[in-house]
């Protein structure tokens, strides 16, 4: 492994520092994140070769396949090296046809942290993420849920907490139970309705990893991000990881891919720094 994380590193807690540009490994699973990998070579290479360039933070979850990318992981990666941190999520299933379905009651959500365990060969999880429904407005209150891991984590099979696709108000009641270390939310240049979300966790020390870095460009968007990368001789992907790099000190990145060069395209991204004009430019994006 290298000596050098890319992106730099974020200490969340006194066991718990990560790299700042992760490694999502949920496209590793078939098409629509749904049964085995199509080259199954090709995706063990990849989980070696983030580990080798010097990613520790791997974010996954048992409902990716199901248990596909978590086997996947075990087989490439296990024994872990030391600095290692697995990302995990629980509060969803599968159905047979591939369906998602969120899956939220505490006796379950105590049995997916246990199938975790298993299918990664681990005693404790790094981090548990409490994946709640999309689109919920903050409607779904998450003490009951919440509280199960937080039971678990009193009882030593999880290190930490963190919510994804949360609220501001559901992050709040997390907090009043127990402490989270990583907030997993939808954005990127063009949708910021999560700006606040993204200082206050900097303001907490809370990672805040964001996901779909690219999605919901409209044509004009598009060919504005596709100008900045032009003049900088990178590709608009490189050039919408640095800006969220750049945004917050706490961003945390969790690009995925099921190819090697790709992995290396996404992880020079930590090295493209964007000057100003630039910033303001992708900044405009947004507004």
């Amino acid at each position: 492994m290298t000596d050098s994380a890319p992106g730099g590193t974020l200490r969340l807690a006194d066991d718990l520092v990560i790299s700042r540009m992760g490694f999502g490994a949920m496209q590793l699973a078939g098409p629509g994140v749904f049964g085995p990998p199509k080259d199954r070579d090709q995706a063990l290479a990849v989980l070696r070769a983030a580990v080798d360039i010097g990613i520790t933070h791997i974010d996954t979850s048992d409902y990716y396949g199901p248990f596909v990318v978590n086997e996947l992981i075990r087989e490439a990666l296990h024994p872990y090296p030391a600095d290692l941190r697995i990302v995990t999520k629980v509060g969803a299933r599968r159905g047979q046809d591939g369906s998602w379905r969120p899956s939220l009651e505490p006796a379950d959500l105590r049995v997916q942290v246990v199938e975790n365990l298993e299918h990664l060969g681990l005693d404790a999880l790094d981090v548990v993420n409490l994946r709640l429904p999309e689109h919920d407005a903050g409607e779904v209150p998450v003490a009951e849920r919440f509280g199960a891991l937080a039971e678990l984590r009193e009882e030593g099979l999880i290190r930490h907490l963190g919510l994804s696709t949360a609220s501001g108000a559901q992050i709040t009641q997390a907090q009043a139970i127990a402490p989270i270390v990583t907030v997993q939310n939808m954005y990127n240049i063009a949708n910021r309705a999560d700006d606040a979300l993204v200082d206050r966790c900097a303001a907490a020390n809370i990672a805040y990893a964001a996901y779909f870095p690219l999605g919901g460009f409209r044509r004009l968007q598009t060919a504005t991000l596709a100008d900045v990368a032009g003049r900088l001789g990178a590709s608009p992907q490189q050039v919408a990881l640095a800006w969220l790099l750049q945004r917050s000190a706490t961003m945390a990145l969790i690009p995925g891919t099921s190819s090697v060069a790709h992995l290396r395209e996404n992880v020079a991204a930590a090295n493209l720094t964007l000057p100003p004009d630039a910033v303001a430019e992708l900044d405009a994006i947004g507004g």
